[in-house]
Parts: structure tokens; C-alpha cells; sequence
């Protein structure tokens, strides 16, 4: 592997940048999407937010009548910029004009290039607040996707018992949408995985997951009402928490959850929502949540006679169900969630307490392993908690304290400070003991849930000069008790330095180092018992981005992650590509491509790189080994109502005789994918 001479060409290609004419750069969240991808060793199924998006280039959002939780929907914004905002609409009342935003204290030109896709001051359209009205003056939306991998995998030729999988190659979705603006929409989803049967055997009604859900906002004292499949969120995350939410990026200040109670789920994931029925309720300074929900999961069950019968050791998350060992765990385990919550809010601060119940019908007990000596057990669980929030000029604190069925407290606290207009500061304390535990809770953690660890996050934004931006962060945690291959108490310590540079409106350079010290394992550990070492993980990534042309962008990025460098089983990752994405303004075509290489010694130095997709979806490999991917987006309108997308995919590695593990390895040395998207909107 020679990086350097690839290196090379990627600065050669930024000098090259550097004369030409573009407007501005796209918006994206891809390298927070990367950062959960590469957390939890995959890919999110929450398509919510792409939705979120493509609704706000429709209907944008009004920033002289936004209220506090309007504006907290648009990710960009964090807290001290919308209560900045709502302060200086009180005070000098509408804006006039979208350059007035440069005058907002906090609201710095890189949030508002951002933000000008999906916001506006214009006067707004009369909405129909009557539902029969919405009902009728809305859109429908039917989307068709299709995709499947070209080369055949072990798992539709195996012979192992239970192991061969039982349908086609394809995956396919399926999804009907009605949109009335924000105020009411509802839809149908049908979703196969690859390899699940489709209209036969288990699947003998078709599809193997369906997804309902109609949502209803602002009728009166009614805030909001879901019927059918919804998240709730609620806090911190500490005890409950079901959208997306991004942990440790180079967005120092989205330390803090943010987002109504109450959400429609709209995406094909099949775990990480409610079935049944939820309101929220206002009425002045005071709101409340209520919800119901009852569900089928997917488990993973054994005999216990100690016990008295059938017990869960794990619940699934995938939502495969292609051999009959898969289906066999398929629904076994019903669970029945309620809970809500009551909030008040006056001016620049509010209080909430918030709780959720669960009934299991079998058991949870996991495996008898050390790290699970703490794990939530019985057919009863109990989450409750209180938060807060409070804002005081540039000054903004935040924070939740939560307890279980079994008392244990954990408490996470924040702030968030802008010092002025170019330095912004974060704080975040969390102390979450190891016998807490959450069955929903997704809060700003190390770990993946909130449960067995104390850390201390710390932040920093510098914006020394125009066009010049320096993001830096530290974060210090350690685990009290052990955790899955980690056989000690252990402890880690991440760092962050981001630099980013924007030329002009043409050119944007992002310069990053990230480094991590985690105790783990030694990894080829040859002794009778495992010992703990403390593991680096370093990384450095540069990206440059630039339109050629008002239809032209370029981007290129060059990666490098050091592994264990000076441990006894080092590895080294290198990943390089070129994009080039056309989208010709007022012309109904648009084509991205994309070229790229890449090696690792192994998969501890994997690089997860985001890949643009089909409308409404994205994806985010891992790459590790020795290889070479390309693909090619192609989209076509055929008209104002009718859109067709095709993506096709490819990874080649010279030299290897199969490519992925278990029953979906591939005999040979490449993995193709083609998929096809349609979409009718009338």
C-alpha cells in the first residue's frame, strides 16, 4: 500500500479546485451519520430525517412565526440559536429580510448557508385547519424501491439445516404517503429483506414488515395525535428515546436531544418505535403526553427450568427473517409499553417529568456472563425521570436525572455558552451507574445505551476569521463494571480537532484529526484468560469540496487510520475517492458518480464512508481489506409527477476468492448491487 502517491493526487486536485467558479456547497449530516454507522458497526434504517428534509424544501419553514419546537426540528439549529432567534423576533419583531439573519446573535453565515434551502419569511399560505379540508387539498406520494445484490450468496445454495434462506434475492419497499404541509399525513409502508419469502410460507400476505401511521398536529387543545406506528422522545434519552440522534461529532454543540415528544415513524427499520396510540395535549404554559402501545418482537428464547419455563436471553433488532432459524425468533415476544409525560414551559425555561412502563409476555434474562450481571431481568420494567432546561442570554443549561424499577439513579447535565461571535463552548457530565438500565434510552453516551458509565465532555468552536472555522472536543469516560469484551473496569478518552476552511462560496477544505485511547482486550490474546490493554485508534481524513459549475460539484476525500500502531497487533487503513455529482438547474436529469480505493490490514481499521443514494435513502459501508468501489446514481422526472432513480454498485478485491462472512458470503471477488426507484406523486 503507498498512500502517499495517492495523497499526492488528492493535492493536486485541491490546487486545481482552487480557480474555479461554483456557488455554494450542498448541505449534509454525512459525517454524524458515519459516526453512528461506525459505533454501532452499521448502518441506521431512520429515513425519517430524509423525509424531514425533502418536506422542508417544500413547505420551508417560517422563521417569523416558528415557534420554539418548530425551529428545534431543523437540525441545524441548536438550542442557543432558537431561543436567540425567538429573543430577537420579541424585540425588534419580523424579519424583513433573510440577510437580517447575519444580525441574530449566534447565527454565524455557515448555519444560515445551511439553512436557506428550508426556511423562509415570506407570508405564509392559508392553511386548512378543519381535517376534512386537509384531507383533500394534501399529496400522495407512492414510492417503489427495489434493489438486489447480482452474485449469489451461500445462504440460497447452503444445505446446512435451517440455515438456507427461503426467498428471493431481492429486497423491495413499498410506500404510500398523504401529506397535508405538518398538520396531518399518513401512510402505509411494506418492506422484504433480502432473501425473506414474499407472498408464501411465513410471509404468505406479502410483505414481511407493514408499517401504518397517521399523524394529526395543531386541532385545537389536541398538539398532536399518532395512530398506528409513532417514536416517543423524551429528555436526554436517559430513560426513552427513539428518533435519530447523533452522539460525538465535529458539532460540538448537539450535545443536547432535541425533538417533540411525539413522532410519526414513517422508515422500514422494524424495532425502534411504538405500535398503538399516542396525544400530546396544550393548553397555555402547560403540554402532556400520553401513549399506548402494544407490539410483536423478534427474540431469541431457551427453556429455563430454574426460571419455570421459556425465557428471552436477547431481543433482535435486524428484522431478518430469511431461514427458518430466523423466523423461528420471529414475534415471539409481545411487549406492551405506556407511559407519557407532563411539561411546563415559561419563557426561557421548563420542567419536565416523564415515565414509561413495560410488560413482557416471557422473561428477559440474558446469558450468564459477567458483563451481563447487571442486565435488566423479569417480565416488568419501570423508567422514570425528570427534566430541564433554561436559558439566560448566551447561556444555556439542560439536563435530566432518571431512576429504574430498581431506584438506581443516573443523572446527565449540560451547557452550552457562546462567548461571543466566534468562540462557542459545550459541557456535558453524565453519571449513569452500572446496574441502571433503559429499555429505550438512546442518550449522549460512549456506550451504545445509557447504562454503566461516567464521562465528561467538553467542546469548542473558534471562528478566528471569516471563512475560517476550528472545532475541537475532548471527552474522558470510564466504565464501572465490565462490558462485552472487555473483561475489566475500563476507561477511554477521545479527542477531536477539525479544521475547516471555506475559500469562497466555491471551495470548502475539512482537515480532521480524532483520536481514541479505549481499554479492550488484547486482541490475539493467547493466555487462559483475557488481558485488558489500553487500545489507540487514530485518524486523519482532509475532504474538498467544490462546484465547477451552477450544475457541477467535485468532492475528494483521503482517510488514514493507525490502529493499535505501537501494540502487538497494529493495523493501518487507508481509503481514497472522487465524486462527481451533476444536477443541472431547471432539467428533470441528475447523475452522481463516484470512484474509489481502499486497504486495511484488518477490519479493527475499517472506514465508513457515506455514499449518496436513491431519493430518500443513503447508504454507509464499512470498507475494510483491499478493494476498488465505484457506483453511478442516475435520476430522471418524467414530468412533475413521476420520478425514476437507478443506482448501480460495485466492489472488486483483487486477489480475494470470497468476499463477506457466514451465510452471506459470496464466492468470488466481487459484490454488485442494482437498484431501482420509482415514485408517483399526485
Amino acid at each position: 500500500m503507498n498512500p502517499f502517491r495517492f495523497a499526492s493526487v488528492f493535492f493536486f486536485l485541491f490546487l486545481l479546485y482552487i480557480n474555479v467558479s461554483a456557488q455554494e456547497l450542498p448541505v449534509n449530516n454525512e459525517q454524524q451519520l458515519e459516526n453512528l454507522a461506525d459505533e454501532g458497526q452499521g448502518e441506521t434504517d431512520d429515513e425519517s430525517w430524509m423525509q424531514d428534509i425533502e418536506q422542508y424544501k417544500k413547505n420551508p419553514v417560517n422563521l417569523n412565526l416558528a415557534e420554539e419546537e418548530e425551529l428545534r426540528q431543523l437540525r441545524w439549529l441548536n438550542e442557543l440559536q432558537v431561543t436567540s432567534l425567538i429573543s430577537y423576533r420579541k424585540l425588534l419583531g419580523a424579519l424583513i429580510s433573510l440577510y437580517e439573519l447575519q444580525a441574530v446573535p449566534g447565527w454565524d453565515i455557515a448555519t444560515i448557508r445551511k439553512l436557506i434551502p428550508f426556511i423562509t419569511i415570506a407570508m405564509p399560505l392559508k392553511v386548512t385547519g378543519e381535517i376534512s379540508g386537509r384531507l383533500k387539498t394534501g399529496e400522495h406520494r407512492v414510492l417503489l424501491r427495489l434493489s438486489q445484490v447480482l452474485e449469489k450468496s451461500k445462504g440460497y445454495d447452503t444445505v446446512e439445516k435451517g440455515s438456507r434462506y427461503r426467498g428471493s434475492p431481492q429486497r423491495m419497499l413499498l410506500r404510500y404517503r398523504y401529506e397535508y404541509r405538518d398538520l396531518l399525513q399518513y401512510g402505509l409502508l411494506g418492506d422484504k429483506d433480502a432473501g425473506e419469502s414474499f407472498f408464501k410460507g411465513a410471509q404468505r400476505f406479502g410483505f414481511d414488515f407493514y408499517s401504518f401511521h397517521f399523524f394529526v398536529r395543531k386541532l385545537g387543545i389536541v398538539e398532536s395525535l399518532a395512530i398506528g406506528d409513532f417514536t416517543i422522545n423524551m429528555g436526554q434519552g436517559l430513560i426513552h428515546w427513539q428518533g435519530l440522534a447523533f452522539k460525538k461529532s465535529s458539532e460540538i454543540t448537539a450535545v443536547k436531544r432535541q425533538s417533540p415528544v411525539l413522532r410519526p415513524y414513517r422508515s422500514a427499520g422494524e424495532f425502534n418505535f411504538h405500535r398503538g396510540v399516542g396525544i400530546t395535549l396544550k393548553k397555555g404554559n402547560w403540554s402532556s403526553t400520553l401513549f399506548g402501545s402494544m407490539r410483536q418482537l423478534s427474540a431469541n428464547t431457551q427453556t429455563d427450568s430454574a426460571a419455570g419455563g421459556e425465557v428471552v436471553t436477547s431481543i433482535l433488532t435486524g428484522g431478518l427473517h430469511r431461514s427458518d432459524n430466523e423466523l423461528a425468533d420471529r414475534l415471539s415476544l409481545r411487549q406492551i409499553s405506556m407511559g407519557g409525560n407532563i411539561r411546563f414551559k415559561k419563557k426561557q425555561w421548563h420542567a419536565g417529568i416523564n415515565g414509561v412502563y413495560y410488560l413482557f409476555s416471557l422473561p428477559l434474562q440474558k446469558r450468564e456472563e459477567p458483563y451481563n450481571f447487571y442486565a435488566r431481568g423479569g417480565k416488568r420494567w419501570v423508567n422514570m425521570s425528570a427534566d430541564y432546561s433554561y436559558s439566560i442570554r448566551n447561556l444555556h443549561l439542560f439536563g435530566e436525572t432518571a431512576a429504574d424499577k430498581e431506584g438506581r439513579i443516573a443523572f446527565l447535565h449540560g451547557m452550552l455558552l457562546t462567548v461571543d461571535g466566534t468562540v462557542d463552548l459545550s459541557l456535558l457530565h453524565r453519571y449513569i451507574p452500572a446496574a441502571y438500565q433503559a429499555v429505550n434510552g438512546n442518550a449522549f453516551t460512549e456506550g451504545s445505551s445509557p447504562s454503566n458509565e461516567h464521562g465528561l465532555f467538553a467542546g469548542m468552536v473558534i471562528r478566528p476569521a471569516v471563512g475560517w472555522k476550528i472545532d475541537a472536543y475532548m471527552d474522558l469516560y470510564r466504565f464501572p463494571w465490565l462490558k462485552y469484551q472487555v473483561d475489566a473496569p475500563g476507561r477511554g478518552a477521545d479527542y477531536l480537532l477539525q479544521l475547516t476552511c471555506t475559500l469562497s462560496k466555491q471551495v470548502e477544505i475539512n482537515s480532521r484529526l480524532r483520536v481514541e485511547n479505549k481499554l479492550a482486550n488484547m486482541p490475539a490474546n493467547q493466555t487462559a484468560s483475557n488481558i485488558p490493554v489500553m487500545i489507540r485508534k487514530q485518524g486523519w481524513r482532509t475532504q474538498v469540496s467544490s462546484r465547477l459549475s451552477r450544475s457541477t460539484t467535485i468532492r475528494t476525500r483521503v482517510e488514514i487510520i493507525w490502529y493499535d500502531k505501537k501494540g502487538l497487533n497494529p493495523e493501518t487503513g487507508f481509503l481514497f475517492f472522487a465524486d462527481w455529482l451533476y444536477k443541472p438547474l431547471l432539467r428533470p436529469y441528475g447523475a452522481a458518480v463516484r470512484l474509489q480505493f481502499f486497504e486495511t490490514d484488518g477490519y479493527n481499521a475499517r472506514i465508513y464512508a457515506y455514499e449518496n443514494d436513491v431519493a430518500f435513502s443513503y447508504s454507509i459501508p464499512g470498507f475494510y481489506d483491499k478493494g476498488f468501489r465505484y457506483y453511478l446514481n442516475l435520476s430522471y422526472d418524467l414530468g412533475k409527477k413521476i420520478g425514476v432513480w437507478i443506482r448501480w454498485a460495485q466492489t472488486v478485491y483483487p486477489g480475494k476468492m470470497s468476499v463477506g462472512t457466514g451465510q452471506d458470503a459470496i464466492f468470488g471477488n466481487k459484490k454488485s448491487e442494482l437498484r431501482l426507484q420509482f415514485q408517483y406523486i399526485f
